[in-house]
């Protein structure tokens, strides 16, 4: 009867039947009134929330002092109910260090017990059946009662870690682990713990030896063949987050979301909507597609998923969490802290929820209310380095630089899982380290730049950018990192270096216009990704920082003297700040459009400099042109030499003069009355050069008549014969008016 009435309670609770299971129970314990009924009992009420009664049957009989199993579970049942006080009174708050032995020596120890269970070569038997059968019983007991002062420690830490009391309760969470560990055949043994700890592996963080975590989760994939596990895809996707690949990591968390459930709300589903995959998963996967979406600038598919958590899963906090995410992705601020402080409510130990709700005070620039909000942070996830991180950022921005440089210092080592105080100091050259967060090692860069300790900043942001490298991080993310050490070096002078460097920030950034990411609600083949591309670098909308690049570059070129490059760079940075918006963008565009109109003073300047130049040179060249032609001697040499000087010394001397005179002409660069006095005096030359020419030419042609002179003022030819006026004939009087012209001309 007993048997019969223990397999029905079974069959009842595996059917989920609990009242007809503890129906069943009662008789089963009124029958036999045995301590493991009892606990199978206060199991069935416990699986049923009725952890009241669960109490009231536990407390008969002195159970919870006599049986570790009936102990643990009404530990448990406290817990339950908030009541960590009560919980801890009857767990103890010590943990049974005693039970933590070597795990070679129990194999030993079961490898004995196994031997002795043998015949003996003399026919004796080493021991009875009934005896190995009492022998294995007592055996199988031990283990449970080990298994049970594991679990036990594990309540120990979770009621500390309720408490606040975070070293007490990564204790026991250790000794939980070392006094339970699976005692599997000792053939598979080695295996079993290597899966093990490969299992525990994925869930570390994803900074601190990114080689072992590759290793592991391949291993998993491959030999294990769980390369489609939710687990092992949320620790790729966790990965891949931290290389700042947004895209992919939202493609690995959507097929998460999309993987079909079996659960009641996907199979009565009349519209048939992929969408509606997304619910009954883990509560781990949405954080992470949460900031996956909101990183890419998915807003549409936040609202959506928003919506439908809201209407199937209202009190989860990761529905609050996921409507406070858009409100922030919409920068309505208010409404996003609000839905934050409602997902920390529902889940004070929701990391997500308590950083989310201090980015919106830092958002807002109140910095003491967002410092107040990132201690909370750091103080409850002690694991994790970013709310240090972003102390560091808060203190940064309130010019707080010791403070800034103490947090950083924390995160750096946090990341890094090295020891504390092992972040680089001033006037030392850090060496690489072997992981952590690149972003840490740009903001301590930053304090040593404004504490101008510039070649620790210089050291610091190259170990970033060689750092994410090695992550294989995604390049545009790390624009700015290289933007800053571009102005470090500026400051150190090293120009050339520093121009090298911003146009890289241009080449990268250029490149950010084909990195789209592909957001979409539907799951598999059948869900349709609508291909979004973002502008800016990396996938960010960052007009600003590429503006404020151009600004740089500018500033670099006039410093190396390439006045004409640098009005091109500032006046590109004008364009695109202009067409940034307000904000920090509006400021950058007026800076850049001041240092544009003095590029531009400073070019025309150039530029007169240069007229006058070569002015000047025209001039000597026409000196030089005279002195020159008073030696000739032949007429073909002279017609060489004296017909050609003036358009030599324009095409030859004076070309790239001319050129740039004509083009400030054009530009109403230079004043009206320089260009007149310019030509006036290239008339007056071309002149005298014409009369020479010609007073030489017709001394030539008229040998016998050298007496004669030239004609010149009316009064020198009214003085001449009137013979020798008639004895000349009209046409060479044309002739020489024709010769002069020509010779203007």
């Amino acid at each position: 009867m007993e048997r019969y009435l223990r397999s029905w309670r079974q069959d009842a609770f595996n059917r989920g039947q609990h009242e007809s299971a503890i129906y069943i129970g009662d008789k089963v314990l009124a029958l036999t009134n045995s301590d493991s009924d009892a606990f199978w009992l206060a199991q069935v009420h416990f699986s049923n929330n009725n952890f009241t009664r669960a109490l009231a049957l536990l407390s008969r009989g002195d159970l919870v002092s006599r049986n570790p199993a009936c102990r643990y579970l009404a530990a448990h049942c406290y817990i339950k109910q908030n009541q960590f006080e009560q919980a801890l009174s009857i767990l103890g708050e010590h943990n049974p260090t005693d039970l933590i032995r070597d795990h070679n020596s129990r194999r030993k120890i079961q490898h004995l017990n196994g031997q002795s269970h043998v015949t003996l070569r003399n026919g004796k038997a080493g021991t009875g059946r009934s005896e190995r059968s009492d022998e294995r019983d007592r055996e199988r007991d031990e283990d449970n009662n080990v298994r049970f002062e594991a679990s036990m420690c594990f309540l120990r830490g979770l009621c500390f870690a309720k408490q606040n009391a975070f070293d007490r309760a990564r204790d026991c969470y250790k000794d939980a682990v070392r006094i339970d560990y699976p005692p599997p055949d000792p053939s598979v043994a080695q295996e079993a713990a290597d899966f093990t700890k490969m299992l525990y592996t994925t869930r570390l963080s994803k900074y601190s030896s990114p080689t072992i975590l590759s290793n592991a989760t391949e291993t998993l994939s491959t030999h294990y063949n769980l390369s489609q596990n939710p687990d092992i895809l949320l620790s790729r996707a966790e990965t891949l987050y931290t290389q700042c690949r947004f895209a992919e990591a939202l493609e690995l968390t959507s097929s998460i979301l999309s993987t079909a459930q079996s659960n009641d709300l996907a199979s009565t589903n009349s519209s048939g909507s992929p969408t509606h995959n997304h619910l009954g998963h883990a509560p781990g996967v949405y954080p992470l597609h949460l900031a996956c979406l909101y990183e890419t600038g998915a807003t549409n598919a936040l609202f959506l998923l928003s919506h439908l958590l809201a209407d199937h899963a209202p009190e989860e906090p990761y529905t609050y969490l996921a409507i406070g995410v858009y409100y922030l992705a919409v920068s309505k601020i208010a409404e996003a802290r609000r839905f934050f402080s409602k997902a920390s409510l529902l889940d004070p130990h929701s990391a997500a929820a308590w950083i989310g709700f201090a980015h919106t005070f830092a958002a807002e620039g109140e910095h003491d209310q967002a410092i107040a909000a990132y201690s909370t942070a750091a103080r409850l996830f002690q694991g994790s380095h970013l709310p240090q991180l972003f102390l560091g950022m808060q203190h940064l921005a309130l010019n707080n630089m010791s403070l800034a440089h103490e947090y950083l210092c924390a995160a750096f080592s946090m990341s890094t899982g090295s020891a504390p105080g092992s972040a680089p100091t001033p006037g030392k050259s850090p060496s690489i380290p072997l992981g952590g967060d690149p972003l840490v090692l740009n903001e301590l860069g930053v304090v040593y730049y404004h504490q101008n300790n510039l070649t620790p900043a210089v050291d610091l942001f190259r170990q970033a950018l060689t750092l994410a490298t090695s992550l294989h991080c995604e390049p545009g993310a790390w624009v700015a990192t290289r933007a800053n050490l571009g102005h470090a070096l500026r400051r150190m002078g090293n120009l050339r270096e520093s121009l090298r460097e911003f146009d890289e920030c241009l080449r990268v950034g250029a490149g950010g216009n084909s990195m789209g990411y592909s957001p979409f609600l539907g799951g598999g083949a059948g869900g349709s990704a609508s291909v979004a591309t973002a502008s800016g670098v990396g996938g960010y909308e960052d007009r600003g920082l590429i503006g404020s690049i151009h600004t740089s570059r500018g500033l670099l070129l006039l410093e190396l003297g390439r006045t004409g490059e640098a009005v091109t760079a500032l006046h590109e940075a004008v364009r695109v700040l202009g067409a940034s918006g307000g904000g920090d963008a509006a400021g950058g565009a007026g800076v850049a459009g001041t240092l544009l109109s003095r590029a531009l003073e400073l070019w025309a300047l150039e530029g007169r400099e240069q007229d006058r130049q070569g002015l000047k040179a025209l001039e000597e060249g026409n000196r030089s042109t005279h002195a020159r032609g008073g030696s000739s001697s032949s007429r073909s040499r002279d017609t060489r030499t004296k017909t050609r000087p003036a358009e030599e010394s324009r095409r030859g001397r004076g070309d790239a003069y001319h050129e740039s005179w004509t083009d400030e002409v054009t530009h109403g660069n230079t004043e009206s009355g320089e260009l007149g006095s310019v030509d006036q005096h290239i008339e007056m030359d071309l002149d005298e050069e014409a009369d020479g020419l010609l007073r030489r030419a017709l001394g030539r042609v008229r040998p016998g008549r050298r007496r004669l002179a030239l004609p010149g003022t009316p009064e020198q030819q009214q003085q001449q014969p009137q013979q020798q006026q008639m004895n000349e004939t009209p046409g060479r009087r044309s002739g020489h008016r024709s010769n002069r012209s020509q010779s203007r001309q």
